[in-house]
């Protein structure tokens, strides 16, 4: 029995009055796109899951797409759950961004759940102009209350005109790589997340490695980027680590 394949997509414009357009948005399944209320120049976009999952078997795809000059910021209603389905086959649940010079993506989703008997490979994919702006946010939180996880691979690639910024992949739980809950890898936290901050700012001052706080660190990266990577006990701790360092750098601390 296959599972469900299904595919959301949004695309952003500047309208020519100084905000920002949605020309596309189309969803499907267990996918639903809504408009939200626009904030200033900006459109805001919500990601709501129609139906449980995505399960075993499930093959699920949003496209997001910031054209020159638009700004769009996209979150989800609620976390995503991956649970174990019929089929057992892994569900892969893929993210693609584009961003355009002079545009704008704020990707930034509520929590991946990764329950127990589930097997979800995860891709997040961003490709950006020279002078694009990316603010993406990636959370998983490995297991629910009082539960074991499931199998988690989480790939994350970010491209600048082509050249590959970042391209690192973590995977967690029953069959993943010896130690991944060990002191190498998460030291027992059972939430890991990533913020990647692009702004073509960073290559005349990049910012500073340092550590953020226990089990958090900011690095620059090989271009106008930054990358905090945090591990954390739950998410809400996570969800703590993550907001101050992009306040820190909205901010401008270097």
């Amino acid at each position: 029995m296959s599972g469900v394949r299904a595919t959301a997509r949004v695309v952003a414009r500047a309208d020519g009055r100084g905000g920002t357009a949605l020309p596309v948005l189309e969803s499907e399944g267990p996918l639903a796109l809504r408009r939200t209320r626009a904030h200033g120049d900006e459109a805001h976009v919500m990601l709501v899951g129609a139906m449980s999952g995505p399960l075993g078997g499930d093959h699920l795809t949003v496209r997001a797409e910031a054209g020159a000059g638009a700004r769009l910021r996209v979150g989800s209603a609620a976390a995503t759950l991956a649970l174990p389905g019929q089929t057992k086959t892994e569900a892969r649940y893929d993210v693609l961004l584009e961003v355009a010079g002079g545009g704008e993506l704020h990707w930034l989703p509520e929590q991946l759940i990764s329950a127990r008997g589930s097997d979800l490979y995860v891709t997040t994919r961003a490709d950006l102009a020279a002078s694009a702006r990316l603010v993406l946010r990636e959370e998983q939180v490995l297991g629910r209350a009082g539960e074991e996880p499931g199998r988690l691979t989480s790939r994350l690639t970010v491209r600048i005109e082509g050249r590959t910024l970042l391209d690192q992949e973590l995977s967690c739980g029953p069959g993943a790589p010896g130690g991944w809950d060990g002191p190498a890898v998460l030291g027992g936290h059972r939430a890991v997340g990533q913020l990647v901050v692009v702004r073509p700012e960073f290559a005349e001052r990049p910012v500073t490695a340092r550590v953020l706080g226990e089990g958090a660190v900011l690095m620059p990266l090989a271009g106008p980027a930054a990358l905090v990577g945090a591990v954390a006990p739950d998410a809400l701790r996570l969800r703590r680590v993550l907001d101050e360092a992009l306040s820190g750098l909205d901010r401008g601390d270097r």
